[in-house]
């Protein structure tokens, strides 16, 4: 029976890999003539027309990747069942019609492969999926994506600093870039220096938004005029969250001892820093304040990432054995409706970004918080095929858990914190991030810091009202004062702040 069944077998693996569903793809010589090494990414979606621009942070999306050692313009590579796949492979996947499109990932710096400059992609096509999968379709990439520029005005300015820092981590040229946005009496008062407030943006947000416009959008303090910059954390990678790291580089210590005095060389400024963002923005906020006690002057964290990892997405790193399931065999939410209702699990999020292989939200959590494996990656939080959480991995990540880090090291950093941070969340947030909070604000309460914790009606979104924004620009305020009383008592000319 053995020598019968080894055969046939062997017939039926063959023909399935023969007539198993596959795509070819190629690149054109007008968009790069010279050869590729790197990921090829399948992206396909039934409602999204231009996949590649789809928001993967908030909705799935079937993708295929395979690694090209040496491919030249024009000829084809084949993405088949062989590809690494999500949700299913390629001959798996529900039949239908698709939209369609193929990115040779270059790497350049962008952090999505989507939006990279230089990338190199197709337009979107439209496929049949039928039960015949020995179908060929072939997909030929002449696009490229633009380097980004930005407009300055007057009011809008555009910084780039060069990095000694990151260049010698990466041995490439790295600059850390941000939007100087200035106010009206910056013309006008030409011998006045002003206070400045750091905005970081949450992940997927670009400073370059504030490209071209004329006028201030936000004005961050109540009545004080002050220079406000726009940095986004945008890394090859994902969000560098400017902490240091052994996958990213050391942007903590570059944006600290580069970024920030060339700035202050170029404009105005006097001395006065604060510093404030949401989410991975807000998460940034609090590093840089606990990590450089001494630089800001106060921060306002808004619904910052997992601040104390016993509540990761509601998951307790420390002692859970899985990600995928809780203790009851139960797919854990990631994203929810009001902090209740699943629309994304947290398996189908990091299985995709098994197959999109950086820049994404939870491969940016690794780049950041673990260690840099043997393969040159960043350590896999779990296995990626079953979610049974790394142990090992896990212990460098205590490293940036924030609550762990502040109730270990309060006793010294009383003196330069007290009374500077205040962090608010909405009660229903769709990430959990709530409960995080709560979880430090219980270990704050135990060592009577007066660190200033707040929760709003509402989530990650809707939990930015007026109100809400209000408190924090008002607390920021207060924090200024406070620093020009100091400041006013140390100087016989008060008139430049």
């Amino acid at each position: 029976m053995k020598k019968l069944f080894t055969p046939f077998f062997i017939i039926l693996f063959t023909y399935s890999t023969l007539f198993s569903q596959q795509f070819r793809v190629s690149f054109s010589s007008s968009v790069l003539n010279e050869t590729f090494k790197g990921n090829v990414f399948l992206l396909l979606s039934k409602y999204h027309k231009i996949p590649m621009k789809a928001e993967t942070e908030l909705m799935l999306l079937p993708c295929h990747s395979i690694y090209i050692n040496n491919a030249k313009p024009e000829s084809l590579v084949i993405i088949d069942d062989k590809a690494t796949s999500y949700p299913v492979k390629l001959s798996d996947m529900e039949k239908g019609e698709y939209f369609v499109q193929a990115v040779w990932d270059r790497n350049l710096g962008g952090r999505s492969i989507g939006t990279s400059p230089g990338n190199i992609y197709s337009q979107p096509v439209k496929v049949t999926f039928t039960k015949d999968t020995s179908k060929i379709f072939k997909i030929n990439c002449d696009q490229i994506i633009p380097e980004q520029t930005f407009v300055e005005t007057e009011t809008a300015k555009e910084i780039k600093v060069s990095s000694t820092l990151l260049t010698d981590f990466h041995n490439k040229p790295i600059t850390i870039d941000a939007a100087v946005l200035l106010p009206a009496e910056y013309f006008k008062q030409l011998e006045r220096r002003f206070p400045v407030c750091f905005i970081v943006f949450g992940y997927g947000g670009d400073y370059h938004s504030y490209s071209g416009i004329t006028i201030s959008k936000v004005q961050p303090f109540d009545t004080t005029a002050i220079i406000r910059v726009f940095m986004d954390g945008n890394c090859p990678l994902g969000h560098s969250v400017y902490a240091n790291s052994e996958n990213n580089g050391p942007w903590g210590d570059a944006l600290i001892k580069e970024f920030i005095p060339a700035l202050e060389k170029q404009y105005r400024c006097n001395g006065a820093r604060f510093i404030t963002g949401h989410s991975s923005g807000g998460w940034s906020t609090l590093w840089l304040q606990t990590h450089y006690p001494t630089v800001f002057a106060g921060c306002w964290a808004s619904s910052p990432d997992p601040v104390d990892f016993r509540s990761f997405l509601k998951i307790n790193l420390y002692s859970d054995k899985n990600i995928f399931y809780d203790k009851d065999e139960e797919l854990r939410p990631c994203a929810t409706l009001a902090g209740r209702f699943p629309w994304l699990y947290i398996k189908d999020v990091y299985q995709m970004e098994n197959v999109i292989s950086r820049g994404e939200q939870m491969r940016s959590f690794e780049a950041v918080f673990s260690k840099k494996a043997k393969d040159g990656n960043p350590e896999r939080l779990c296995n990626p095929n079953t979610g049974e959480i790394d142990t090992l991995a896990i212990t460098h990540w205590k490293d940036y858990d924030l609550s762990l880090y502040l109730r270990t090291n309060w006793d010294t950093l009383r003196q330069y914190l007290e009374g500077k941070i205040r962090i608010s969340v909405g009660n229903n947030d769709n990430w959990f991030l709530n409960h995080s909070i709560q979880l430090l604000e219980d270990e704050m309460n135990k060592m009577n810091s007066n660190i200033l914790f707040d929760y709003y009606p509402g989530d990650h979104f809707t939990v930015f009202t007026d109100e809400y924004r209000n408190n924090g620009i008002q607390f920021l305020e207060q924090k200024y004062k406070e620093w020009l009383d100091k400041a006013l008592e140390k100087t016989d000319s008060p008139s430049k702040y």
